[in-house]
């Protein structure tokens, strides 16, 4: 049984200088040097790293990034540094404490019928950019969709992430979740909370599934878990992760209850609940009485039209005809007006934080 390493290779002029700054400075081990008596090649491993560094190689020396749980105390604390081979040496923390941009409030509206293109992305899948300003940089909205259905191509993972949904609106998807059970099917009208930093994988979908995605902020790390298997072997439904639990919400048998504005009825996904008012997210379809003007005061309201069409009008615009697929975001403070809803509409309706006012008139 042989085994198979890799090296990276980086070029120096003087070996002897080189030496002392991996091993004492960076706290690498040096695993050979070679020859004897004339020294032209070391190598040194430490960090999950193998380094070749030879006299006279034609690369250039590159960039080394080390990402470490305590950036003050490696290298007496310095950042950035050059070996004496040339090789820039930039010092980062190994989980970076996750910033949450301040938002840049604006009035967006997006259209299905804009034809904005559809990217693949991730495992395969399609992702259409609902909110394409980000907000500054606070969130990211996609419309995503699996044309071909079947098994996913996707491996445990988890995000790092303040906030993230996932609704469905076509079709179905199966998931399972770290410490929930066994997998669990999503379907049109359902959503999963995907707390931060909870392990998941996509399994299998059906043809063409749609679903809407919210991610808070909007750039934020995946990353692949190697070591952990799913469905894990423990239920534990009421874990928390970040002080957010996992919830799936179902729409059949959901109960129905006024919404915040006039002529509209409501389901409550329980999510602002088990969030700790995070984020609320709302269903929404028509209801008894006539619509209002409305101004709310939360920080990010996103909807998006699942069936059905209304018209947006704010003041001082036209007015904004929506049907299927189209989305929109208003800024606090400003007054709009749903009006004109037909008779089978129904929105999702996105705020973060999930608790505020509105203010009607």
């Amino acid at each position: 049984m042989t085994d198979t390493i890799a090296e990276m290779r980086l070029p120096t002029d003087e070996l002897r200088d080189d030496i002392p700054f991996y091993t004492k400075v960076l706290g690498m081990r040096m695993d050979m040097i070679y020859p004897a008596d004339d020294p032209r090649i070391a190598v040194f491993s430490g960090h999950g790293l193998r380094l070749r560094i030879e006299k006279g190689a034609p690369e250039s020396p590159g960039t080394l990034r080390i990402l470490t749980e305590d950036p003050d105390g490696f290298a007496d604390g310095q950042r950035s540094l050059i070996a004496p081979n040339g090789t820039r040496i930039e010092i980062e923390e190994r989980h970076p404490p996750l910033v949450m941009p301040q938002t840049e409030h604006t009035f967006v509206v997006r259209r299905l019928k804009d034809q904005a293109p559809w990217i693949i992305g991730r495992a395969g899948m399609h992702y259409r950019d609902l909110v394409p300003s980000r907000l500054g940089g606070s969130i990211i909205a996609s419309h995503i969709r699996i044309p071909d259905g079947g098994p996913v191509p996707d491996m445990v993972h988890f995000h790092r992430v303040g906030f993230q949904l996932i609704f469905c609106i076509h079709g179905w998807v199966d998931v399972v979740y770290e410490d929930q059970g066994d997998k669990m099917r999503l379907t049109a009208g359902d959503c999963f909370i995907q707390p931060p930093e909870i392990r998941h994988r996509v399994l299998e979908a059906s043809d063409n599934v749609q679903v809407i995605e919210i991610g808070v902020p909007a750039e934020h790390v995946t990353e692949i878990d190697h070591e952990m298997t799913l469905p894990t072997p423990h239920l534990r439904p009421d874990r928390e992760w970040q002080g957010q639990r996992f919830v799936y919400n179902r729409a059949e048998g959901a109960e129905w209850s006024p919404f915040r504005l006039p002529g509209y009825v409501c389901r409550d996904t329980t999510i602002a609940a088990n969030t700790k008012g995070v984020a609320g997210v709302q269903v929404v379809r028509r209801g008894q009485g006539a619509p209002q003007w409305a101004a709310h005061d939360t920080d990010i309201l996103f909807t998006f039209v699942m069936n059905g069409t209304v018209t947006l009008e704010g003041e001082g615009r036209d007015p904004y005809p929506l049907e299927q697929g189209d989305a929109f975001v208003i800024p606090p403070g400003m007054r709009t007006y749903l009006s004109g809803p037909s008779d089978d509409i129904e929105l999702l309706e996105v705020t973060l934080p999930g608790t505020f006012n509105t203010t009607l008139g």
